[in-house]
């Protein structure tokens, strides 16, 4: 198999998943016999952010874009995680101290995207 067709197989994979986590948390569980309580929910929103950085990164290496792929999928993870993390915390499923990780995620996307235009 080439590496183009494996990067397009897996980003359609992985958009399938972040898709499914981020937006249906307790469908993706349910089929492994798991419960989505508020805190496996709120896990599984972050790690859909995750899966569609990478699924971004697959698209943009599938084009020869490696250097881009990498700072732009990186940034499309880290951004979404900082937004999850301000929406869970809006929606009092989380403490304050999650605005530590919201400021690391925050400084990864502008350090990732500060790349793009050096």
């Amino acid at each position: 198999m080439t590496f183009s067709a494996m990067t397009l197989i897996t980003a359609l994979t992985l958009l399938g998943l972040g898709l499914g986590l981020l937006f249906a948390p307790a469908a993706m569980l349910k089929p492994w016999g798991l419960e989505s309580p508020t805190p496996a929910a709120v896990m599984c929103r972050r790690l859909g952010a995750v899966y569609l950085g990478l699924a971004v990164m697959m698209v943009l290496a599938w084009n020869g874009e490696t250097q881009t792929a990498t700072a732009v999928g990186a940034a499309t993870a880290t951004g979404l995680l900082a937004l999850m993390g301000l929406n869970e915390l809006r929606r009092g499923n989380v403490g304050k101290g999650i605005f530590v990780a919201i400021t690391v995620e925050v400084l990864l996307t502008a350090g990732f995207l500060s790349t793009l235009w050096a």
